[in-house]
């Protein structure tokens, strides 16, 4: 089953997608965070299809929800009743900063920190 992760900003949001088997996360886009992504996600799903999605839970340093997490708390609700898929949390902190590390910073960074996040959903679901 192929899988979506999403790396939510306030400026971008970083995707990545699977192989059609669900198993090894690819970077594939960073869109900007306006009136249009949650229409381009829908579009996305529909057209890789995609049948889980798993976005980068999001808290400060003490553990605490932040507030981008309020927002994704809002987009998985409206993701819910619009796809009606299985959608997951995955600790995200630092995922951008590890992308960077492993690649450089590039105009894919974010996509690359929800490649992250997704790999390390997936490797929690292997064990």
């Amino acid at each position: 089953m192929k899988r979506m992760g999403i790396d939510y900003g306030s400026k971008k949001i970083g995707i990545a997608l699977t192989d059609d088997g669900g198993v090894m996360a690819f970077p594939h886009a960073v869109v900007p965070n306006d009136a249009e992504f949650k229409s381009y996600i829908e579009r996305l799903v529909a057209e890789r299809g995609v049948g889980e999605i798993v976005i980068g839970h999001s808290l400060n340093n003490q553990g605490e929800p932040n507030t981008i997490h309020t927002a994704v708390e809002s987009l998985m609700t409206d993701l819910t009743l619009s796809l009606g898929l299985p959608i997951h949390l995955e600790p995200e902190q630092y995922s951008t900063q590890q992308a960077v590390q492993i690649q450089g910073r590039s105009e894919l960074t974010d996509a690359s920190a929800a490649a992250l996040i997704l790999d390390s959903f997936i490797t929690k679901q292997k064990k």
